[in-house]
């Protein structure tokens, strides 16, 4: 995967400046979020990646002040801050409606927090441009949010939580009024930005695809827990379960038994394969153990001839075919009826004249494509 966030070669978060410790937050008797722990970075942009009700927007405005923990402390650059109220918290948030004052300019929205802090004029107007210009919206002062684009507006709502000049800065589903061009131009800008100031933030979002682009570490939720946590390419690469597999990206889950069970490799035998499954590290199953193991779609190929390994390949029929301009997306009806994504580079498709839907194909991947999950 092709890895554009500045801070891409992020180590870890050896600088705790975010500290949530088991945190609970419990609406009548509905369990939002449940025994939570989390350590952030300091200058880490960390994302909290779920699907709507798994509890990562109730932690977010609990982080900000907006919705007190049950139980549980949090603590910011070693400061605890659990019962702070919002206007105490060196924290601010940018909502996912941007929330900007239709009646008040840009440099009116980006000054108000400031006003009502009580700085004075002449320190208001330099701060206010000074991140205008950071977000390259100086010439748009004047203008009313009714006169922007939608990015134009995340821009401005930026601005102004960045005037504030807060320690921890708070995204909620950030780009969520964008559309997908603008959107993917955006994710990059803003963390260029975030990188510059130097503040770090913690982003709320369900879009796999933003969290990746723009997170040094991710953590996946469920059911107001953290199922995993880790950089993007670990996450995705090294998922811990089925759910995690399946909700960070596409991927094709065979189940099988464990036949060979050996320090360096195990290999899996699956009804819905031709051939057994060969996995190139050792498992902490037992032989004979069922388990799941998980093929990205873009690790599969796809041939005309019959590979000649003994193992990690199937035969099917060529389902759907669609064309993605970069790669061609393949469903592949194997003999078992299991449905197969394979995703083909254009390249590949260049060089050898690609499957047909209704044409007989081989897939195939490597010893090192699979990963082993539990069932």
């Amino acid at each position: 995967m092709n890895d554009v966030r500045p801070g891409a070669s992020w180590s870890g978060a050896a600088d705790e400046f975010v500290r949530i410790d088991n945190v609970v937050k419990i609406y009548a008797d509905v369990v939002a979020v449940k025994s939570l722990s989390l350590s952030v970075g300091r200058h880490e942009i960390f994302a909290l990646l779920g699907s709507s009700g798994c509890g990562k927007s109730t932690l977010l405005r609990m982080l900000a002040g907006f919705e007190e923990a049950t139980s549980g402390r949090i603590f910011l650059d070693n400061e605890e801050i659990t019962a702070l109220p919002p206007y105490k918290r060196p924290v601010n948030m940018m909502f996912q409606s941007y929330a900007l004052f239709p009646h008040m300019t840009v440099e009116a929205n980006v000054a108000f927090g400031l006003k009502q802090e009580g700085v004075p004029r002449n320190e208001i107007h330099s701060r206010v441009y000074e991140a205008l210009d950071l977000v390259q919206m100086g010439a748009y002062a004047r203008r009313k949010p009714a006169q922007l684009s939608g990015g134009q507006q995340q821009r401005v709502a930026l601005a102004r939580s960045l005037v504030k000049r807060p320690k921890l800065l708070l995204l909620d589903e950030p780009m969520s009024a964008l559309d997908k061009q603008i959107r993917q131009k955006t994710q990059i800008e803003l963390v260029k930005i975030l990188d510059k100031v130097g503040v770090t933030c913690i982003m709320v979002t369900h879009d796999q695809e933003e969290a990746m682009t723009m997170a040094h570490r991710m953590a996946v939720m469920s059911e107001g827990q953290i199922v995993q946590c880790g950089t993007p390419q670990e996450v995705y690469d090294f998922p811990n379960s089925r759910f995690v597999a399946g909700f960070v990206g596409s991927t094709n889950l065979f189940s099988g038994t464990i036949t060979v069970d050996e320090p360096d490799h195990v290999q899996i035998e699956s009804e819905q394969l031709s051939r057994p499954l060969y996995v190139d590290h050792g498992v902490s199953e037992p032989l004979g153990m069922e388990v799941h193991v998980s093929i990205r779609p873009e690790r599969i190929r796809v041939h005309r001839e019959q590979p000649s390994t003994d193992v990690n390949w199937g035969h099917g029929v060529v389902s759907h075919m669609a064309w993605m301009g970069s790669y061609a997306r393949y469903q592949i009806r194997l003999d078992s009826g299991m449905l197969v994504e394979a995703s083909v580079p254009r390249l590949a498709m260049m060089q050898d004249d690609a499957p047909a839907v209704d044409e007989e194909v081989y897939i195939a991947w490597s010893d090192d494509s699979a990963t082993v999950l539990p069932s």
